[in-house]
């Protein structure tokens, strides 16, 4: 089954893209709207916020650390 095309008017934008590596990092979601996200996203978006969301959970992460470990 071919992906639907977008809407006239329904841009990909970084938004969208955010909503779509989210629901990525959780795991779940479903084949009508992994199909409906192939046709509307903008893979450089989707690689650039990946990237960005990647990097701020990991700099979260050592910041929890850090305040945890803290003495």
């Amino acid at each position: 089954m071919a992906p639907k095309a977008p809407a006239p008017g329904t841009g990909t934008s970084v938004w969208h893209s955010l909503k779509v590596v989210a629901w990525s990092f959780a795991g779940i979601r479903s084949k009508e709207g992994y199909q409906d996200d192939l046709a509307r996203v903008n893979p450089l978006h989707i690689v650039l916020v990946a990237l960005v969301s990647v990097l701020a959970i990991v700099l979260g992460l050592i910041g929890l650390v850090n305040w945890v470990a803290a003495p």
